[in-house]
């Protein structure tokens, strides 16, 4: 730990023999290095050659390639003006296409697409592996967007200017360097930009620490700074708040990953919103800003407890008053999950005990009204798009074994229809879905999904994958597994999400009850489940495994180091291992958040206690795990799980391993990558588990 020296380190009672071991394996960190790359493609090599003889391989590939590639998938719209904007990949079109159709038509059923960009012919002339990351328009018009790509999937971007017109990047038109940045227009000819300016402008975790409105036709470096955070932020980014039309230039200091200042640029001075860092902003609509509490919030004598919605009047706030309305108040059992807006309606989107309830609110005579949209019960409904210019809006309805529809709706009317509807990709009237609850180490109560055939046969012997997340207030919904439900279920698997502590499921608490020193508790509601499944003779140890990515898979290298007695399987996908590093590794340093500062003794102490690369021992029963990365995720280091690996492999574990060469944080780029990873996985798991 550079941070201190060493007789420091010894008068502060630091553990010298952890705080400054020397890490053997470091030079994995070093993503395009020679020696690193070696690694990898031997143990790619390895993993493949093993994995691709399995019996199931090439019909899970086969399977989830078709799938992925079908025609009767979901072609989801994104309303800008006229029009709904849609990127879609295919066979023929591998890095995929960014296509517009007239929205009249699109709502119709008339999907009458015009190709704006195809990224393949981009990426064939550029001769870069072009990933599609996202574009922005210019309000009212919508005829110019900031397109933005990036160099392989990871999250630093080039944005360029598009005109939809001409269906060409306008000449001299405004360009950024890759970055992980952004920017938004403010008119025609004006921008606010987020990005690397060069020494000195970015955070330590990696994003923008400056903002500034920068004027067409002039250098990019002279654009004019109105607003610089610290360098220890996590970043501060500009953007656009639209308050019933007129636009606001807004800027967003995030100090943390969860707490941020809310700040407007007005009359060319700053001006603060006087409003909670953690809450959440939900736009301004018929003059009130909404925002949702993250923390119990005491203002005007009255307290609001946290996961409230709320709204105030915008103007009077501008003005230092807060004149405040309590739009809803979720229950213990309840948390909002979404919140949207039409041109005159608020949507909000809840979640009770995991499954999705829609209400449309409207603000009459200075009070909020409500009124419950009657979608289909038990799953998940999303919002999907909505129109700032009528109350059209479009949501989706799905879970685990009913294809996703899409509903074309309108807030004025509460009235729905759907619009899309996938195929059945598996017989699901062999499953049903059951929701347990498991009690963990303190008492909690933590649900559970479980999709499994109607005649299971409760022996212990089912095949049974755990899914899990458990951080940043990420909740984990019902879905239409239609890629599991070829692969896994119809092999005689059983599939299970379980919602611990760490997510969003039951609001901000159940996010708070899992970060820092609470960590623990993510993975003892962990253990709960997979015990409660076993105790049930759902399965056994031998039986079951558990998969997680990112942050998840943080918590299944924590479930194998932990307790390597309950599982015979684990995936462990993009994921980060190494706690003593990852607040030096790519944004790391942005997630200390959530799991505190390894370089703070106090902080370190309990880190310690989990960090999967920290806890390796040898002579242990682990299971043999996968792990995957991707070569060019700039979000989660690829360093993690190359170097967990290769000392586990020392230690005489056998391992699995697949880095992909391209793909970025999401671990593929393209239907072909993404349905190979698949296999290997599926594959992995019928050969441990079966």
């Amino acid at each position: 730990m550079a941070k201190y020296p060493l007789i420091l380190m010894t008068l502060l009672g630091i553990n010298q023999s952890i705080q400054a071991q020397e890490d053997k394996y470091q030079w994995l960190e070093e993503v395009d290095g020679k020696k690193a790359l070696e690694f990898v493609t031997a143990q790619n090599k390895a993993t493949f050659e093993k994995l691709s003889k399995q019996k199931d391989y090439q019909s899970i590939y086969d399977k989830t390639l078709e799938i992925s590639n079908s025609s009767d998938r979901i072609a989801y719209p994104n309303i800008q003006g006229k029009f709904v904007y849609n990127f879609w990949k295919d066979q023929r079109h591998e890095r995929g296409v960014w296509r517009r159709c007239p929205l009249v038509d699109y709502t119709n059923g008339k999907m009458n697409w015009e190709t704006l960009l195809d990224i393949d012919a981009l990426s064939q002339k550029d001769s870069i592996k072009w990933v599609y990351k996202g574009a922005s328009g210019l309000y009212p018009s919508y005829n110019r967007f900031l397109v933005e790509l990036s160099n392989g999937g990871g999250d630093a971007v080039y944005i360029k200017e598009f005109d939809v017109n001409t269906k060409q990047f306008v000449e001299n038109g405004f360009q950024i360097d890759e970055a992980k940045g952004g920017a938004s227009y403010i008119d025609e000819n004006t921008l606010i930009v987020s990005t690397d300016f060069g020494e000195g402008t970015m955070t330590t975790s990696g994003y923008p620490n400056q903002v500034k409105i920068w004027k067409r036709g002039t250098p990019l470096k002279d654009a004019q700074l109105i607003y610089e955070g610290k360098t220890t932020d996590v970043g501060s980014w500009g953007g656009i708040l639209r308050a019933d039309g007129k636009n606001y230039v807004f800027i967003s200091r995030a100090s943390t990953m969860f707490t941020a200042q809310k700040l407007l640029w007005i009359d060319n001075k700053i001006v603060t919103l006087d409003i909670p860092d953690d809450c959440g902003l939900n736009g301004i609509l018929k003059g009130q800003l909404v925002i949702q509490l993250k923390s119990d919030w005491t203002v005007n004598g009255q307290t609001y407890q946290n996961g409230t919605l709320l709204s105030l009047n915008f103007e009077k706030l501008l003005k230092g008053v807060k004149e405040v309305q309590m739009i809803l108040q979720p229950d213990e059992f309840s948390s909002i999950s979404d919140v949207s807006t039409t041109k005159n309606q608020l949507l909000v989107n809840m979640l009770t005990n995991v499954t999705s309830k829609l209400f449309i609110y409207s603000f009459i005579d200075g009070k909020w009204a409500d009124q419950q949209v009657k979608a289909p019960d038990f799953g998940t409904v999303s919002l999907i798009s909505s129109s700032e210019f009528s109350d059209q809006y479009f949501f989706q309805y799905e879970n685990f074994i009913t294809p996703s529809t899409l509903y074309a709706a309108d807030a004025g009317t509460n009235t729905f229809k759907a619009s899309k509807s996938l195929p059945s990709y598996f017989d699901a009237s062999k499953y049903e879905v059951k929701q347990f609850k498991a009690r963990s180490k303190d008492g909690t109560m933590v649900p559970y999904f479980m999709v499994a055939a109607k005649n299971i046969k409760y022996d212990g012997l089912n095949p049974t994958l755990i899914v899990a997340y458990g951080g940043f207030e990420v909740s984990y919904q019902p879905f239409y597994a239609s890629k599991y439900g070829n692969t896994w279920l119809d092999k005689g698997g059983i599939f299970v999400i379980a919602n611990i502590r760490g997510g969003g499921e039951f609001g901000p608490k159940w996010h708070q009850d899992g970060i820092k020193e609470k960590r623990q508790n993510v993975f003892d509601d962990l253990f709960a489940v997979s015990e409660d499944l076993i105790a049930k003779k759902i399965t056994s140890p031998k039986h079951l495994g558990v998969m997680g990515g990112s942050n998840g898979g943080l918590l299944v290298g924590v479930a194998f180091t932990q307790r390597p007695d309950l599982y015979n399987a684990v995936v462990c996908q993009v994921p980060l291992l190494d706690m003593q590093r990852y607040n030096k590794l790519l944004a790391g340093a942005s997630w200390m958040g959530e799991y505190g500062n390894p370089d703070v003794p106090e902080e370190w102490a309990y880190i310690k206690k989990y960090s999967p690369y920290q806890n390796l021992k040898a002579g242990m029963k682990y299971p043999e795990v996968f792990f995957t990365t991707s070569t060019r995720d700039d979000r989660v280091h690829p360093g993690h799980a190359r170097k967990m690996v290769a000392k586990m492999n020392d230690m005489g574990y056998k391992t699995y391993y697949y880095e992909n060469t391209e793909g970025g944080h999401a671990g593929s780029s393209t239907n072909e990558q993404s349905a190979k990873g698949t296999a290997l996985m599926i594959s992995y798991l019928l050969m441990k588990l079966r």
